[in-house]
Formats: C-alpha cells, structure tokens, sequence
C-alpha cells in the first residue's frame, strides 16, 4: 500500500529543479502517489449542447491543471470520433484532431506527466485504433510500463517519467490488449473505478468498475473517483442523464454534502489512500475548488488561478448552460424527429 498523499513530501532531485506536473514536490513522488483532476468527458465543450461536460477547451483544461482526461469513442464511416453517447447526440469530431491538440500542449510542457483514457465505446479491437492515434505523434511519449499489470508500487516517479520523456499514460476501458499495443494500458487490471452517471449526492465510494475485483486486488491499484452528478430528463419517452448544472458549485466543493471534499475524505476513510483521478464535470465550477482539493490530499498548497479566461468560474457556467438549455432541448427533440 502506498502512502496517503499528504504524508511526508519528498524532496525533488537537484537534476530536475523545475516543477513536475506544478509542483517541484511531485519529481520525487511516483505517478500513482499524486492525486490530479480528471476533465470527465473532456472533448464535450460544445456551447448549449445537453451532452457537454466541459466548457473550456482541452488545452484550456492542460493550462487550468487538469492531468487526466477522458472520452469516448465510436466510429463514424470507419473513422473514430469522440461521441457522447451517441454521434447524433454530440460529436465532437475525429479523434485525430483532439489529440494532435494534446500532443502539441505535451510538446511544449517537457515536464507534465498527462494521462489519458479512451473509452472504447463499440468494442473495437485495440488495433483498429492505432494508426490514428499514431497519425498524432503523441505515441513518441506515451508511456511503456515495465510490467503488466502495474500495481500501486510498480509506478515510476514523475521526475523519472519526464526523463525518459514517456509523459503520456493512454489506457483504454475495453479490449485493450498490451501484448499486441503496449503503450495502450489496459484500464481495468490497473485502474479501478467508483459508480458513475451518479444522481445520488453521497456518491458511494465502492469498486463498480471492473465487476467481481477483490478488496485486495483493489488495494493494490490506483482507482478513479467518478464524482460528477446528473440529473434524468425524459424527452418524447427517451430518457437522458444530463450534468446537474444547478448544484454544479456544490458538487465540486471543497467541503459540504456532495462535494468532492468530502467525497475524497469518505474514500480515504474506506481505503486509506486517495484516489489517483478526481473526475468531474465542468472542472471551472467552483473557481479552483476541485484543484484545492486534490492539493489538499497532496500536501501542497493550491495558489494558481483558474479558470480559463474568467476567476469565476461558478458564475459563468451558470449563465452558459441557462443561455444554451432551451436550445439544447429543442435542438434535441428536432434530432428525436427527424430520426
């Protein structure tokens, strides 16, 4: 079992006196001992759309703080793209283009370690996917581990990561195969995760993902909290989840029922250790709670400015969705119509 991550700090080498992911405090840390902020559905910024879970771009997110970042996949006339869902729902477009977006902000930011998980929304093998994603030229640093699975121990420091300029950990949810790709991490044999498309503000801090692990086996991963809260609306008999945008300021709170706060604190009281991945949605809401969140269970203090192009964050995604949500429901009930 690693250490709670707001035990004693170690101190960064002299060889690499620059910040790691921020801080200088995380060179010496290993990459699943720090505790970073998750963009949950991060390539979903689309102005008005029900589907978006995010409202800054994704080298806005890398800017803001964000470490990890999440979507998923289908494919559309045999090209992936980045859908909500559905494609008619929201589709964000190729994958090709989101992650030549990330590995130019990667290129330019020698000392960030970034992950990245693709959903693999139809169940496509792993191969299907590789050359796109190599088209990009982010596998030059995507990270090769040096055992499969990786437990909690097995992770190399940021300071070493950064070295060896494998600063992009993709995993994929599904069908991964590491033997035939192995800079694609199977998720689940290293990586578990708690409930998602919650509408229940205690958000449970159990294994849903993957179904049947063992306490042990549990112990011995990393794990993502998935602390984004919707709300279900029925449209024309089609029931949808949607984020809860009202209690958004809440829900990525520092302290307070339903908050990421308190969330991290219930999980640490049930597995003595913080998850890796805080993933939430419209990270901004909250002006910067959700990184002084995570700073908290690191040990390190949050003293940068998010988010964005505004300090209010909160504020502005409140006039965002109220702005885009009659739209967004007609626009949807059209598409319903049509199809």
């Amino acid at each position: 079992m690693v250490e709670i991550n707001n035990s004693t700090v170690p101190t960064a080498h002299t060889s690499t006196p620059s910040p790691c992911n921020n801080y200088v405090e995380f060179c010496a840390r290993k990459f699943s001992n720090i505790t970073e902020v998750s963009a949950h559905n991060s390539p979903f910024s689309e102005v008005g759309n029900l589907a978006s879970n995010q409202e800054y771009s994704v080298t806005a997110q890398l800017n803001d703080g964000i470490r990890q970042l999440q979507a998923q996949m289908h494919f559309v006339d045999n090209v992936p793209h980045f859908c909500h869902t559905s494609c008619d729902l929201l589709d964000a477009g190729p994958i090709t283009n989101w992650l030549t977006t990330v590995y130019k902000w990667v290129s330019t930011h020698p000392n960030d370690v970034i992950s990245i998980i693709l959903e693999n929304g139809d169940y496509r093998p792993v191969t299907d996917y590789v050359s796109f994603i190599e088209s990009t030229g982010l596998v030059q640093y995507a990270y090769i581990p040096s055992e499969i699975p990786m437990t909690l121990s097995s992770w190399p420091t940021l300071e070493t990561m950064i070295q060896a300029n494998q600063r992009v950990v993709i995993f994929m949810d599904y069908d991964a195969d590491q033997q035939a790709v192995p800079w694609i991490l199977d998720e689940f044999s290293q990586l578990w995760e708690t409930p998602f498309d919650q509408t229940n503000r205690s958000f449970p801090c159990t294994v849903q993902r993957p179904s049947g692990l063992s306490t042990q086996d549990a112990e011995n991963r990393m794990y993502m909290t998935n602390h984004n809260l919707n709300f279900e609306i029925n449209l024309l008999g089609i029931d949808i989840l949607i984020p809860y945008f009202t209690l958004l300021d809440e829900t990525n709170g520092v302290a307070g029922f339903g908050s990421l706060g308190q969330g991290v604190s219930d999980c640490v009281d049930l597995w003595n250790y913080p998850p890796k991945y805080l993933d939430v949605d419209f990270y901004n809401a909250g002006g910067g709670s959700v990184f002084e969140v995570a700073a908290t269970w690191n040990g390190v203090t949050y003293n940068r400015s998010c988010c964005g192009k505004t300090s209010s964050g909160e504020k502005k995604i409140q006039g965002y969705y109220a702005r885009g949500f009659i739209w967004a429901i007609f626009g949807f009930v059209v598409l319903i119509l049509v199809h």
